[in-house]
């Protein structure tokens, strides 16, 4: 199976933090994550705020480990509370399931991990994410 590079990992967010600057995001974060969720990347930008790569992190880490967006991960934790309140807490907080990040696919739909954005709304981070990803040349998912 493909691996995520860190080549790759970096293009991700350069071509993320393009994205957030064309669509005026105000100063973010962003994870890039491998299939075990371990940082493979993460960077802030200048004047993000303090927390931005926990939030970062912990929506990609969702992500990878739920094999789903945090957008969807979001949605089933409305529909199931006590279940996703429990993830977190066995997660030691690592677990966010805020919209935010997506999957990172290699072109057989393999997951070589995730990308997560924190510092504009969830569709904002969802969006910068899914522009580094599509610029490194993987599949969001």
């Amino acid at each position: 199976m493909t691996k995520l590079t860190l080549a790759q990992a970096n293009r991700i967010i350069e071509a993320a933090f393009a994205e957030a600057r064309k669509m005026k995001v105000k100063p973010l974060a962003v994870a890039v994550l491998d299939e075990a969720g371990h940082v493979k990347s993460l960077q802030r930008e200048d004047n993000a705020s303090m927390f931005r790569n926990d939030v970062a992190t912990g929506k990609a880490w969702a992500a990878v480990g739920m094999g789903a967006s945090s957008r969807t991960l979001l949605q089933r934790a409305k529909e199931n509370p006590h279940f996703y309140g429990a993830l977190s807490a066995t997660a030691q907080g690592r677990f966010l399931p805020q919209t935010g990040a997506v999957l990172i696919k290699d072109k057989d739909g393999n997951i070589l991990g995730a990308a997560g954005a924190s510092g504009g709304t969830g569709d904002e981070d969802e969006a910068v994410c899914i522009a580094g990803i599509a610029a490194a040349g993987l599949v969001s998912g």
